[in-house]
């Protein structure tokens, strides 16, 4: 193989790796019934305006919002298969409030139009012991 084959065949060879690696590194919004599988019976980890948090997913609809050094909080929760989001209303709230779940490079986001994405890891069970 001559120089020039070697070097076009490492160029396309690399042009390969980068496109098959950027396709793997892909964001992806996950649908109505793979968020319902995601948090139904399970509890949502992260970090929420700074603060530490535990949210578990009751399979009957209901939520547990627990942050350390704080009262938790009772809601409820359901996903919206037309929009494919996951909503939420709180005690003091009078409108559902709706999220798309993504996923990118294995771990997932809470995403919404006002706020950036927000990293959570998701455990199963519920575990709402915050440390």
């Amino acid at each position: 193989m001559t120089l020039k084959k070697l070097v076009k065949s490492a160029c396309v060879a690399a042009a390969v790796m980068t496109l098959a690696t950027g396709a793997m590194a892909q964001s992806v919004k996950l649908q109505a019934h793979e968020i319902d599988a995601l948090l139904s019976g399970n509890t949502a980890v992260g970090k929420w305006d700074g603060a530490k948090y535990h949210q578990y997913f009751d399979a009957d609809g209901s939520t547990i919002y627990a942050q350390k050094g704080a009262r938790s909080t009772l809601g409820q929760w359901r996903v919206d298969e037309d929009r494919a989001e996951y909503q939420s209303i709180w005690p003091r709230d009078t409108e559902w409030e709706g999220w798309y779940v993504m996923e990118y490079a294995g771990a997932f986001y809470w995403v919404s139009k006002t706020t950036p994405p927000t990293p959570f890891r998701v455990i199963e069970g519920q575990q709402l012991g915050v440390e």
